[in-house]
């Protein structure tokens, strides 16, 4: 969703500047509200990730306190990160 609200970005930064060379107010505006509407995908997504990454250290926490098997929930924890890792590469287009 990131790229998604990256694209939007850009483009809406074409279309103001576009609107801007021509002279085009009503352009210049849209474009400007696909830049801003582009920026808060963005930002969503952005907090989407946090919050994900944040319940999973609960979750680690909670299964140290029941498990005690620090070492088997810092492995879970390892796989779990290196998995979302690999998973904004391929949103991004990288490379893993």
């Amino acid at each position: 969703m990131r790229n998604e609200g990256k694209g939007e970005e850009l483009g809406g930064k074409i279309r103001a500047g576009v609107g801007k060379l021509l002279g085009n107010e009503r352009m210049q505006a849209e474009g400007k509200a696909h830049e801003l509407k582009g920026k808060a995908k963005q930002a969503v997504a952005k907090a989407a990730e946090k919050a994900e990454s944040k319940a999973r250290e609960v979750a680690v926490a909670e299964r140290r306190g029941l498990d005690g098997d620090d070492e088997q929930v810092e492995e879970e924890l390892l796989a779990q990160e290196e998995e979302l890792r690999a998973r904004r590469a391929s949103e991004r287009g990288a490379p893993e």
